[in-house]
């Protein structure tokens, strides 16, 4: 009887290591990868999320931040880290969509390097202008910038930002000129400061600034108005409905992971997107949660690809 159990034990490892792995997982910490310094929104949102699964999973989900390169660093060293199922990669459109489509020859092709494991969310985008601007409502900003072109300076601190700039831009027919900068941060600092007259851009740390009056926020990038500036109309109200780039946030692992390691981690996002906790959390940095499988994530990346081509060559934009 015993040698039957055994030999029964011995059979079921051998036909299903996948399973007896992906029970076992994880047995040590897990490192998220963020593409962007301590402090930015991408940044608030992984940690939110690495400090719930902590707990679901009881091991630390450590956040480790790797700027520069537009995100193609943070992303390189995922696509370098063993496939073990130990690293990932807080994607966002940045390195996902921006290093791939604005890039002549891009270090890595994401749907080829990368591997889903859940859609994290959707980032609001809020269109800040300076009070110098003589414009209260988007209408008024195009009519001024049509009066003026080349006067008005607009702020590219993420990819997400600059895409959508540019497809605004085009569509409402008026000339604003770029100024690039290595991420948000620095990017609102000059547009507090007056250097820089517009920015597009994920982060509800200029809306502390909107309340004081020393900025103005004149529209949201989201299907529904934002509850952090429920006054922001949409880009759809206010005659924009074809702007289509949109900011989101998926966690990626390298391509060679084993697949039941991908799922098992997916199911555990999933019921950490869902907690009342998680999501208030997320509410507040101006980021929906919502999660997906990894065959969903994959599938969104392959459209989004897709959505940001043909954004970059109708915009004309510049490819390093």
């Amino acid at each position: 009887m015993a040698n039957g159990v055994a030999a029964a034990l011995v059979l079921t490892l051998a036909i299903c290591p996948g399973a007896i792995r992906a029970q076992s997982y994880p047995a040590k910490p897990l490192h998220l990868i963020v593409s962007f310094p301590a402090g930015a929104q991408s940044d608030s949102v992984a940690r939110t999320v690495a400090q719930a699964l902590s707990l679901t999973l009881g091991r630390p989900a450590i956040v480790e931040n790797k700027p520069g390169a537009d995100g193609a660093i943070g992303a390189e060293a995922v696509i370098k880290s063993p496939p073990d199922g130990y690293t990932f990669l807080v994607g966002t459109n940045t390195a996902m969509l921006g290093v791939p489509t604005l890039r002549k020859n891009p270090p890595y092709d994401p749907l080829k390097s990368f591997a889903g494991v859940s859609l994290l969310g959707r980032f609001t985008l809020f269109l800040y202008t300076h009070p110098s601007v003589p414009a209260t409502t988007f209408a008024e900003l195009v009519a001024y910038a049509r009066a003026n072109p080349g006067k008005l300076n607009y702020a590219a601190g993420t990819a997400t930002g600059t895409v959508s700039t540019a497809q605004i831009v085009r569509l409402a027919g008026i000339d604003l000129v770029q100024v690039p900068y290595k991420g948000d941060p620095p990017a609102i600092l000059d547009l507090v400061a007056g250097r820089v007259q517009v920015l597009f851009s994920p982060s509800t740390a200029p809306l502390g600034h909107v309340k004081q009056g020393r900025l103005r926020v004149l529209a949201t990038l989201g299907q529904r108005r934002s509850a952090l500036a429920p006054e922001s109309p949409t880009m759809a109200e206010v005659g924009m409905p074809s702007v289509s780039a949109v900011g989101w946030a998926g966690l990626f692992a390298p391509v060679q992971v084993p697949r039941e390691l991908l799922e098992r981690l997916s199911v555990e996002v999933n019921g950490v997107l869902k907690r009342p906790d998680v999501r208030e959390q997320l509410d507040r940095l101006g980021f929906e949660g919502q999660g997906s499988t990894p065959a969903e994530l994959m599938a969104y990346l392959e459209e989004q690809l897709a959505v940001w081509r043909a954004i970059v060559r109708e915009s004309g934009l510049a490819q390093d």
